[in-house]
């Protein structure tokens, strides 16, 4: 996955700083207003696995970021952004012991699901707003799985969110 962070004031390599010091994940940081609002935290998916993610609130002169939809993946000026790091290993998500890393997309999912469960339920205000899953390449993949066990939580009523869709930009599939 590439993260294509967005102009800041402040040095890329300092947006780090918190995570290289050991400090609280989770942590807040208020931007500027035309820089917008982050959060990151990281979610224990399974034993010995942690899941990173990183969310940009939208920002717009026009509407709050409760009115625009809650993307995750693709960067758009018009909603807010959730990078995830999935699966566990890549990024900045990681594991304590190679028997920890995922090993088939349903194990993706599974991760997938608890993320998103802790996400919606501690960011309440994200569980009425459209929600999508952008992926492509070989994410086409685990998004579609994803999109799926969503699909399938949502149902059941372990997830609340508002799931409105999966986009598949050039994706690695099985046409079977």
């Amino acid at each position: 996955m590439e993260l294509a962070l967005r102009r800041s004031p402040v040095p890329r390599w300092l947006l780090l700083l918190p995570l290289l010091l050991g400090l609280n994940a989770g942590a807040v940081i208020d931007w500027p207003t035309e820089e917008g609002k982050e959060v990151w935290d990281y979610v224990t998916v399974r034993k010995d696995a942690y899941m990173f993610w990183w969310l940009y609130y939208a920002t717009n002169s026009c509407k709050n970021f409760s009115e625009l939809p809650l993307v995750m993946w693709l960067q758009l000026q018009a909603a807010s952004l959730l990078f995830v790091d999935n699966p566990v290993g890549t990024g900045f998500s990681y594991v304590n012991g190679s028997g920890a890393y995922a090993k088939d997309l349903a194990m993706v999912a599974s991760d997938m699901m608890v993320l998103l469960k802790t996400f919606f339920s501690c960011h309440k205000e994200f569980q009425t707003v459209p929600f999508y899953i952008f992926s492509e390449s070989y994410g086409g993949k685990m998004a579609a799985g994803i999109g799926l066990e969503l699909y399938k939580a949502i149902q059941r009523g372990t997830i609340k969110c508002n799931f409105a869709g999966v986009a598949l930009g050039d994706s690695w599939i099985s046409p079977v």
